[in-house]
């Protein structure tokens, strides 16, 4: 897997919503802001990112739709919980979304986002309305190696694990500098993304990187039921990978027949920043024909 995917998986920032007039609703492994009336849609941030990266996105669609947006314990200021992290987010939205009563609920999910939106939608298929993934993936490392195993990753993300475990804030803030201008284009959304990682906790990082890197959900999406967009991002890769970077992203959803999977060619890594406009058509699209 290349250096460029990891730091992909390591540096995916988010930037969310907040509306005054929101409830707040804490969990231990993530808090919800609630906003707008109509149909649920849950947001799911990515990798020391909060629920701000969906700013544009609430208020494009609050007027139709009652929006969930999510960060997540240990990104952007939120207190840490420990191991086991990603598992845990799971079953508690799951949990969220009963508890809630939430019908069917579209999932939306940047990155680590779009990655647990696949969990979620393959361990409770009966829940779930449908599924965006904004460049998230069932199964991280192979969009550079597609020979990756979850099992070839154990040592890589235990080094990476402890690596970031041993950061300071401060070094995780330098660290994730350097990765940055190659998932976002604009320097002005660099540095907005960069404020939600000077307050993300150095080993939730590194822990939910790790345990990113070594499951392997790309059987498991077979049990999905609802409609699946998988939106990739290419615009940062040279022009004689994209084809190749294509063929890997198809290949994350052939288990899914149904998934339709489509390319942002003119966007980096954070779709919301660099082409909003083709991000929020692809949703009209999806939604309108759900």
């Amino acid at each position: 897997m290349s250096f460029r995917f990891v730091a992909a998986a390591l540096i995916a920032l988010v930037l969310g919503l907040p509306h005054a007039a929101a409830a707040q609703r804490p969990h231990p492994s993530f808090s919800a802001t609630v906003s707008g009336r109509g149909p649920a849609i849950i947001l799911i941030p990515g990798l020391m990112s909060t629920g701000d990266v969906w700013t544009s996105t609430v208020a494009r669609y609050q007027d139709r739709y009652t929006l969930h947006t999510v960060t997540l314990a240990g990104f952007g200021g939120p207190p840490p919980i420990g191991a086991p992290f990603l598992s845990r987010v799971r079953d508690e939205l799951i949990a969220y979304i009963r508890d809630e009563k939430l019908q069917k609920p579209i999932l939306i999910g940047h990155s680590l986002g779009g990655f647990l939106a696949f969990w979620i939608g393959a361990t409770a298929p009966d829940l779930i309305g449908g599924i965006v993934a904004v460049d998230g993936v069932p199964f991280l490392p192979a969009l550079g190696n597609p020979s990756a195993t979850a099992e070839a990753m154990s040592a890589q993300a235990q080094q990476i694990s402890t690596l970031y475990g041993s950061f300071s804030k401060e070094q995780l803030a330098a660290q994730s500098r350097m990765a940055m201008a190659a998932l976002i284009t604009a320097p002005a959304d660099v540095e907005r993304a960069l404020t939600w990682v000077a307050q993300s906790d150095p080993k939730t990082t590194g822990m939910a990187a790790g345990e990113m890197m070594t499951t392997d959900l790309r059987g498991d999406i077979s049990n999905i039921t609802a409609p699946v967009l998988l939106i990739g991002a290419t615009g940062g890769a040279p022009e004689a990978m994209r084809p190749t970077m294509e063929k890997a992203y198809a290949a994350q959803v052939a288990k899914l027949p149904s998934a339709r999977v489509k390319i942002a060619a003119a966007s980096r890594h954070f779709i919301m920043f660099d082409d909003p406009q083709l991000l929020f058509s692809s949703i009209d699209e999806f939604l309108a024909a759900r």
